[in-house]
């Protein structure tokens, strides 16, 4: 049997590139640091402010084809 050591050294911890692509367009266009959640069917942007939220709603189409996404794109404010 493998020890909780062996079995966590070997995780992967890296963001999934969706999370990296996102994070990194709002924060070049923004300068605001958000959350992300990849789920099966959508992506869920957690964001700061109602006004971030639908300015990238807005942008939506955009995002989807700067960071190759082929996910809808679900914006939450908190």
């Amino acid at each position: 049997m493998d020890s909780l050591q062996s079995i966590l050294s070997n995780k992967d911890y890296d963001e999934p590139p969706e999370i990296t692509s996102i994070k990194k367009y709002v924060l070049a266009e923004f300068g605001v640091v958000v959350g992300v959640q990849v789920r099966e069917r959508d992506i869920i942007i957690a964001v700061p402010s109602a006004a971030l939220a639908n300015t990238l709603r807005l942008r939506g189409p955009d995002i989807k084809r700067r960071c190759q996404l082929d996910k809808r794109l679900t914006f939450r404010i908190g």
